[in-house]
């Protein structure tokens, strides 16, 4: 892959043949960061994720009403006392170093994610106690309470299969040559330019598999990556700039998606994690806290940022999902509360640094959010990272606050336990509570939707007055393509699904 892509606003055509024969055989995905890790179990990143979809099966996968489906397990069955699941697996599948897959590497991975350093899966399968191998294609999870979310876990990176032969072998520095059973394989990875992956010949299901390699390009200037895609050196982005979106879709000569995600873009408050907390107001004051949020006009900022592809929210989940918390609606903005809030806290003019990703739309973010809250007295100094870098500096406590976007679970819990439960991986703010920790703790173990709801609503009340995070609004994932290429899945997750893909002149 040329090293053009990288230059901004740099596009270099191939030549007529060269670029019909590598579309042939290469898929060429544009995304908006570069991955972190490519392990399932240290791995924190959405486009890994994406890389994921195609290196790495699942036990479970979602489709597009969020409905979980078969994978790699093909059947499941719970115990009637809900602290027992039971998979059948399926057979015939190898990992991509031609070890079997069966219920010892099942075993092996759920034992991985659980137990190795710097796991972010630890909390995602925490009442997981043991794992029975009951024969080679029957495995049970036994938990020490009942977990409802679990089999919605699976369909993640928690459910993710990985070689135990090669991961025993390269230890920590797996990431480095992943070995899982997806239906490609790991190629080679250049920092900064390009993640290549290669047709598994021994896929279970390769019928569905077209291409033969995949090569994944991150490109964090949406401008960058509409000009690669318009001029055939992609085939597909991800994360469109909503203000290109109109006007691709009026030209109609790219196909486009556009799904409402399950995640939600935030604000995360340095509340505990480390002195960075105690040092500024933000951080400090709970009324300051709550300044900054009434600073904010949510609408304004989905205008300005995402050109309306987006709706506003103030929870882990969007107003539109049952579980959303009634009890503690979206407030509106209210400037001269917001100042009464910081006179009474003693701090009439507050600074603080607000860390941002080097995307577009996190940049946009942190730049209208200076602006809005400058309006009720703050002092916002905005310090711009590459997105691994941010993250590396939210998981040593080294920020104030930090723009971060949250893809999403199917369940309520996956955009909920990691951030807010006490000492968890994923909770960059440091916030916890222990009556909090019980409630998060319940909603796991009921099944039944009204009884969970009632326990959401209650941890909201929690939460949102606290405001370890400031939750904005919940995304449109925005694609756009090559019109030849079919078989495109519009799926909530925002992740694209290899199988099934095919360019249209015989790829």
């Amino acid at each position: 892959m040329p090293r053009s892509l990288l230059r901004p606003l740099a596009v270099v055509l191939l030549g007529a043949a060269a670029l019909a024969a590598q579309a042939q055989t290469t898929l060429r995905v544009g995304l908006a960061e570069d991955p972190d890790a490519l392990d399932p179990s240290l791995a924190r990143t959405f486009v890994g994720r994406v890389v994921f979809a195609a290196l790495c099966d699942k036990l479970f996968d979602i489709d597009e009403k969020l409905a979980i489906v078969p994978q790699l397990a093909t059947g499941y069955e719970w115990s009637a006392d809900g602290k027992a699941l039971t998979l059948k697996l399926r057979q015939g599948v190898t990992f991509h170093d031609g070890e079997k897959f069966d219920a010892a590497a099942v075993k092996y991975n759920i034992e991985r994610h659980k137990t190795m350093p710097g796991s972010n899966r630890r909390g995602e399968l925490a009442p997981v106690s043991t794992v029975d191998v009951v024969d080679p294609s029957t495995v049970r999870l036994n938990l020490s309470a009942p977990f409802s979310p679990l089999l919605a876990q699976l369909t993640d990176r928690a459910g993710m299969m990985v070689s135990p032969k090669a991961a025993q072998a390269a230890g920590d520095k797996f990431a480095a040559h992943p070995v899982c059973s997806g239906p490609y394989k790991f190629v080679e990875r250049v920092p900064q330019d390009r993640m290549v992956l290669e047709r598994y010949a021994n896929y279970w299901n390769k019928a569905s598999v077209a291409f033969d390699r995949i090569t994944y390009v991150p490109i964090p200037d949406a401008t960058v990556r509409l000009a690669n895609l318009r001029s055939g050196q992609l085939d597909f982005i991800e994360r469109v700039a909503p203000s290109d979106m109109e006007k691709i879709v009026k030209e109609k000569k790219l196909k486009t998606a556009s799904i409402t995600e399950i995640g939600y873009q935030g604000i995360t408050i340095n509340v505990g994690k480390s002195d960075k907390a105690k040092n500024n107001p933000l951080g400090r004051d709970r009324r300051v806290r709550e300044a900054f949020e009434l600073a904010l006009d949510r609408q304004g900022l989905v205008q300005v940022v995402m050109d309306n592809e987006a709706i506003v929210g103030n929870q882990w989940v969007p107003p539109t999902n049952t579980f959303y918390a009634k009890n503690m609606p979206i407030p509106k903005r209210d400037i001269a509360r917001a100042k009464a809030l910081l006179k009474e806290a003693g701090v009439p003019n507050p600074s603080f640094t607000l860390v941002t990703p080097t995307t577009s739309d996190a940049q946009r973010i942190a730049l209208v959010v200076q602006a809005m809250t400058r309006e009720a007295g703050f002092d916002v100094k905005i310090q711009a990272a590459e997105f691994a870098t941010s993250l590396n500096m939210a998981d040593k406590g080294d920020f104030e606050a930090y723009v971060l976007a949250w893809s999403g679970r199917p369940d309520p819990d996956g955009n909920l336990y990691s951030f807010h439960a006490c000492n968890q991986p994923l909770n960059y703010a440091g916030y916890c509570d222990a009556e909090t920790d019980k409630l998060i703790k319940a909603s796991r173990e009921v099944r039944d939707v009204n009884e969970r709801r009632k326990l959401f609503e209650q941890v909201a009340a929690r939460v949102l007055k606290e405001r370890p995070i400031v939750y904005l609004y919940h995304r449109k994932w925005l694609w756009a393509y090559n019109p030849k290429l079919t078989g495109v899945r519009n799926i909530p997750d925002g992740l694209l699904r290899v199988q099934g893909l095919k360019m249209g002149n015989g790829a």
